[in-house]
């Protein structure tokens, strides 16, 4: 691993590469993706940029690294972002080229399965931020969320330090996104009980690593991207975050274990645990069932670091990942937490 550096921001009037290195979701919900794009050009001044494969279902792999590879290539292009996750990054990063992206570091958007990707940045040495897909972000029906935009041109635009707060109220539903009356409204949400906060008796400056729990377990499991000796993510802030599969306390448990075993767990000293999805098309939980699902996932990551880290201060419910709004997270950057002060500072 190389010590990270943020790469130059872009400026209004730059263009932006807009990929799909997952899923080309565009192809089959054009209205958020198309909603997105106008937003990128009137709300922050940027010019999209799209691949071959941004808006196609079933690319491969080969075409989706070769879209990565032309818009890091790209001196015109000045930042990449996603125009949402998927489940099969994976298979994409053994073909990337790692001299050509190094050589052309450049600020890369998206969360989720782009886990893969963020951890690939981070270990070529370059800043990326954990946040803003197109679609899910950017392409929110009715309007952008006040506190996902600011956090958003804070992380394009800024260079320094910016807080995070909690939400008072968040939203972890979602509407069919092939349906127009879906973004006539503002979606519903519902009241948020701030942050949880676990042995905050310190406070903690470190490089921000981590991302989507599912991701960061076939990651490990693949041996790709995750260092084997664990003592280069020393001091390191740890954030986490789980997707619309819902994974149980139980599953949420196995994995950190599993990280837990390879030392992982006690290298960082803090832990931020973005607020736990809960509900999907699929698990279309009641307000019961959501708060049993978060209260298990807590009390799992708690076991795991009573086990393992029993020092590791935590932050739960925090405003990062599949929920909204949305905070970005600099993967790589600084991150300050200090418990004394419950504040939780990052710097774009």
């Amino acid at each position: 691993m190389t010590a990270p550096a943020y790469p130059p921001k872009p400026v209004p009037g730059d263009r932006m590469a807009i990929i799909s290195p997952s899923s080309g979701l565009p192809e089959l919900f054009p209205l958020p993706y198309e909603l997105g794009l106008k937003r990128l050009r009137e709300d922050f001044g940027l010019e999209p940029v799209e691949y071959p494969a941004t808006r196609t279902m079933g690319s491969t792999p080969r075409e989706r690294a070769d879209d990565i590879h032309a818009a890091f290539a790209d001196p015109s292009v000045r930042a990449v972002m996603a125009s949402i996750g998927g489940d099969d990054q994976i298979t994409v990063l053994p073909l990337l080229d790692r001299e050509l992206i190094r050589a052309n570091p450049k600020p890369f958007f998206g969360t989720s399965d782009n886990t893969n990707l963020l951890a690939f940045l981070y270990n070529l040495g370059i800043v990326a931020y954990h946040g803003a897909c197109l679609m899910t972000e950017l392409g929110r029906p009715h309007a952008l969320h006040p506190m996902t935009a600011d956090s958003i041109r804070a992380a394009l635009f800024t260079s320094g330090p910016y807080e995070l707060r909690p939400a008072t109220r968040y939203r972890d539903t979602d509407r069919d996104w092939a349906e127009p009356a879906t973004f006539d409204r503002e979606p519903d949400s519902q009241p948020a009980g701030g942050w949880i906060w676990h042995r905050p008796d310190r406070l903690v400056e470190g490089r921000a690593w981590g991302g989507n729990l599912e991701i960061l377990a076939w990651l490990l499991m693949a041996d790709r991207e995750i260092a084997r000796d664990p003592a280069g993510y020393e001091g390191g802030v740890l954030f986490l975050e789980t997707s619309e599969e819902l994974p149980s306390g139980e599953e949420v448990f196995r994995i950190l274990r599993s990280m837990g075993e390879r030392g992982l767990l006690a290298r960082f000293p803090a832990l931020l645990m973005g607020r736990a999805k809960a509900w999907s098309f699929q698990r279309p939980n009641t307000a019961e069932e959501k708060l049993r699902h978060a209260a298990e996932q807590r009390e799992a990551v708690l076991r795991a670091l009573a086990t393992y880290a029993p020092h590791t201060m935590a932050v739960f419910d925090v405003d990062l990942g599949h929920t909204d709004p949305q905070l970005v997270v600099p993967y790589g950057g600084t991150v300050r937490v200090d418990g004394p002060a419950r504040r939780i500072t990052v710097t774009y």
